[in-house]
């Protein structure tokens, strides 16, 4: 009878699946989310389908945010050399028999139509950090190097698709793992100096670097466009500078305070292309103007910082790892984003977190969440 007594209640057993849980980071993502939701039932305007698929999209993230944070960090190491094999595997079967569409080959039919280089976004870091965490204490430059062609593999295979947005995603996950790991800056100026004068000659040569008749060997073409598109778009304003100027017109025509939920008038009459997915910060701003943009931008602040602020006090230098590249993986989706739509980077294909349209890019971003939790609940239970 007693032992029937000291069982738990479901309350209980509801209270114990949330417990140790990081209310602030959950608190950051429910504002991102519910900004998401607010501004996707406006967007979506002629294509109402889009608002509840976007809802049922967050609920899905939300389950398996929930779901792996259940999941020890020790168990997440022992799943990352299996999870990373399974990718670049994967990438390689798209590489040989992929579906294509749209001129690109990024997808794979194994029963069910998969993308695989969404894989890598998560699995990167994870390889990575598992890598240096055996090799702790005990580093050598040919683990930087092993580290590196770790990360180059999988992201040669995406740029050849090709998928340029998602390969900066996966690269920049493995940047920051390699970075975080304590590579030295005298390795890291040379790149920067270089990339710092080929933007320099860039703008330089513009005119001639841009002109018809000149083929860039490192780049498709559509991505040389884009390079100069983002140069001058008023080149082609109705075709390959369209988005861009009918993005920077939205954002501009917000002014301070926007003109008001459900009036942007570049959004309702369909100038800005894209504006549920890539293009939903134009639309955003427009409505809600720069004090709206700085509540958004702020929300996005806290969040990063917060995931920081976990992994820094990760108890084993896996978890720090890789809660620190989890967490700026997030700047890098919210930056490059932004940056794009406001005329300032190549517009490339990134969804703005857990505001943009897309199914699997908010389970990516839920499953990254739901990592950062596992790593502030095993924090917590060392501190205990």
């Amino acid at each position: 009878m007693a032992h029937i007594l000291n069982q738990p209640t479901l309350m209980q057993r509801v209270f114990s699946f949330f417990e140790g849980f990081d209310l602030p980071l959950i608190s950051a993502v429910g504002v991102l989310a519910f900004i998401g939701l607010v501004n996707m039932y406006s967007v979506a305007s002629g294509y109402d389908w889009r608002f509840t698929d976007h809802l049922r999209n967050l609920v899905i993230a939300g389950v398996v945010m929930f779901s792996v944070a259940q999941i020890p960090p020790q168990r997440l190491m022992t799943l990352a050399v299996p999870i990373y094999t399974v990718g670049v595997a994967l990438l390689v079967a798209v590489a040989l028999f992929g579906l294509t569409k749209k001129g690109a080959r990024r997808w794979v039919n194994l029963g069910v139509v998969i993308q695989p280089s969404e894989i890598l976004k998560i699995a990167m870091p994870l390889m990575l950090a598992w890598w240096f965490q055996k090799r702790e204490g005990q580093l050598r430059p040919l683990d930087f190097l092993m580290a590196t062609l770790l990360l180059a593999v999988p992201v040669g295979l995406i740029v050849r698709q090709p998928d340029l947005g998602t390969a900066i995603l996966v690269l920049s996950g493995g940047l920051y793992v390699i970075f975080f790991a304590g590579l030295r800056w005298r390795w890291i100026v040379p790149p920067l100096i270089i990339g710092l004068i080929g933007i320099l000659l860039l703008l330089i040569f513009e005119e001639r670097l841009c002109a018809d008749d000149v083929n860039w060997v490192l780049l498709h073409e559509y991505q040389r466009q884009r390079i100069c598109t983002l140069l001058d778009p008023t080149n082609d304003p109705l075709g390959k500078g369209f988005h861009i100027l009918q993005g920077m017109i939205a954002i501009g025509s917000g002014g301070i305070l926007g003109k008001g939920y459900l009036q942007g008038t570049q959004t309702h009459l369909e100038f800005i292309p894209e504006r549920t997915t890539d293009f939903i910060f134009a639309a955003f701003s427009e409505e809600f103007g720069l004090l709206g943009c700085l509540v958004l931008i702020c929300a996005f602040g806290f969040l990063i910082l917060r995931g920081l602020s976990i992994a820094l006090s990760g108890p084993t230098l896996f978890t720090r790892l890789l809660g620190g590249a989890i967490t700026m993986i997030f700047f890098t989706y919210a930056f490059v984003n932004m940056g794009m739509v406001m005329g300032v980077l190549p517009v490339v294909g990134v969804p703005l977190p857990f505001i943009s349209y897309g199914g699997t890019a908010l389970v990516t971003l839920g499953l990254g969440v739901g990592i950062l939790l596992s790593i502030a609940k095993a924090k917590r239970l060392v501190q205990t």
